[in-house]
């Protein structure tokens, strides 16, 4: 992806955009992703902090666990992006709210021992 990255959520209101290319992209198999986007699996890439802003109203913040933040749209419930302790210095959107989600790049699936068994990867992507 080359800067600048921008994304919104369903409604338009919550917008994000980003000036640096990213740390990394991935999809992302774990209960947690899951159970918050209602799907078998999530994709992310992750920006440093101070190479992205939001650009519309600002989301709204859900503690989803000690430590974790999931930001969304409070008026269609998009979800934006998701923040951690343990990844203090990279916020990761979700590559689905990117304007242009054909630049999404996946490099990886990741917390594959939590994948659904009935989901089948055949896009050779490295398994971790």
């Amino acid at each position: 992806m080359t800067p600048p990255i921008t994304g919104r959520c369903l409604c338009g209101a919550v917008r994000f955009r980003a000036t640096a290319a990213p740390l990394w992209q991935s999809h992302c198999h774990c209960e947690s992703c899951r159970r918050a986007t209602a799907s078998a699996v999530t994709s992310f890439f992750g920006i440093a902090q101070c190479h992205w802003f939001w650009t519309g109203e600002l989301p709204q913040t859900f503690a989803s666990s000690a430590g974790v933040w999931r930001d969304f749209c409070p008026r269609c419930v998009t979800q934006m992006a998701y923040r951690a302790d343990r990844f203090a210095d990279e916020i990761h959107f979700y590559a689905a709210t990117l304007d242009d989600p054909a630049v999404y790049q996946p490099m990886n699936h990741v917390h594959i021992d939590a994948k659904m068994p009935w989901l089948h990867l055949s896009d050779g992507l490295p398994q971790g």
